[in-house]
């Protein structure tokens, strides 16, 4: 009989057929496994933008146990055994950036896998508006520090290979940016 959760790394995640498009769920371990083992599982990606249309980019605490230090573009994590990809989508909206109540734009569904994370991506964007959801507030043991920034100016970072920014995270913003162009 498994214990129940303590802290972070215990908490059950929900594990993904590998590859596997539908997102079929197969099973459960805990939070410290999925990421011992890289097991396949799924997490949420949520592009934050303004009424400007700038994106809310974030530095990585240098804790984090999957790139730590290193900039991102999402907010995001793993899906919790029983969550669905939307509500563990507003959940770490809600933890990483203190963000509530913003309706999610679904955007995309990618498998990612290096050699240290092998995830089924639910990418989201989000519409901020500070009257509406109140200001922004880093959960200190992931978020280091974070401000606004143009598309075009991240594009133009992200185009250099020695910018320090989560690999899924350059993954990401293509499949985000394509979805776009699909909406126009």
């Amino acid at each position: 009989m498994e214990k129940p959760p303590t802290g972070p790394g215990d908490e059950m995640v929900a594990l993904y057929a590998e590859g596997d498009p539908a997102g079929r769920v197969t099973g459960a371990a805990p939070r410290r496994r999925v990421r011992a083992e890289n097991l396949p599982h799924a997490a949420t990606a949520v592009l934050l933008r303004d009424a400007e249309d700038r994106v809310y980019v974030h530095r990585r605490t240098s804790t984090k146990d999957v790139y730590p230090g290193m900039h991102d573009s999402f907010a995001g994590g793993v899906v919790l055994a029983g969550e669905d990809p939307a509500t563990a989508a507003a959940r770490e909206l809600a933890e990483e950036l203190g963000v509530r109540g913003c309706e999610l734009r679904p955007c995309f569904v990618h498998w990612y896998a290096d050699a240290f994370t092998n995830y089924l991506a639910y990418g989201f964007e989000a519409r901020y508006d500070p009257a509406r959801h109140g200001p922004i507030r880093h959960q200190p043991e992931e978020v280091e520090a974070g401000w606004w920034m143009e598309w075009g100016e991240l594009v133009a970072r992200l185009a250099d290979p020695s910018w320090p920014f989560v690999p899924d995270g350059r993954v990401g913003v293509d499949l985000y940016a394509r979805s776009r162009s699909d909406q126009r």
